[in-house]
């Protein structure tokens, strides 16, 4: 989590070195966010495009465009620096998504406003989602009771508003701040907090009565 999580409109330290042609400054700053970028990316690529396209494609085009708009933001920052780093990334991925998929591309909203509660980027992958929650599945677990687990866990999210969803994915699986998370949905930092809790509430719910508990999500 940045330092500077809650102070929205403060640059970045190597962000604003790296924006001065500090080159020592730029690799730090793309090692500081590489890894959680990719997390990112990797939970909300469509899966139709495994094997077309790597996570690691959309975070070198998006820290290409970072390198352009950088100092920009630098002289006049708006939001958090992550938060704002993690639009360029949205933006990359909805812009990979068209290219590759067009028309077929799925609507990151649904029936909502575009990015409305996902930030600008299009839904994780109920998928993806599944298998990190359990992930910590004891290796002694059939592969059979596995796999119910993995339907399951998926089903109870595609369950959920896309509201609700998307705050745990804020929240527990992008690994963003309360004052983060409020920054992308454009809400107070105590509503917030109140989304979390609720949606927390209401999966747990979805998911009563599932073998061995919720594999390690709620820790």
């Amino acid at each position: 989590m940045s330092d500077d999580a809650q102070l929205p409109l403060q640059a970045d330290e190597l962000a604003v070195r790296a924006a001065g042609g500090d080159k020592a400054a730029w690799v730090a700053l793309m090692d500081a966010h590489r890894a959680r970028l990719r997390r990112i990316v990797a939970m909300r690529l469509d899966p139709r495009l495994s094997g077309v396209v790597d996570p690691s494609d959309v975070i070198q085009e998006t820290f290409a465009e970072l390198h352009v708009k950088l100092p920009e933001y630098v002289a006049a920052p708006s939001l958090n620096f992550f938060v704002w780093l993690r639009y360029l990334t949205a933006d990359t991925l909805s812009r990979l998504h068209r290219r590759h998929l067009g028309v077929q591309a799925r609507d990151a909203s649904r029936t909502l406003h575009a990015g409305q509660f996902t930030g600008g980027m299009p839904e994780a992958s109920s998928i993806v989602l599944s298998k990190l929650i359990t992930a910590k599945d004891s290796e002694a677990i059939h592969e059979a009771i596995r796999s119910e687990r993995r339907a399951r866990v998926a089903s109870a999210l595609d369950d959920l508003t896309l509201e609700d969803r998307e705050v745990l994915v804020l929240r527990h699986f992008e690994g963003l701040s309360a004052a983060e998370t409020a920054l992308v949905l454009g809400i107070s930092e105590s509503a917030s907090r109140k989304r979390y809790l609720r949606a927390l509430e209401r999966f747990t719910q979805l998911l009563q009565g599932l073998p061995g508990g919720l594999g390690g999500f709620i820790s």
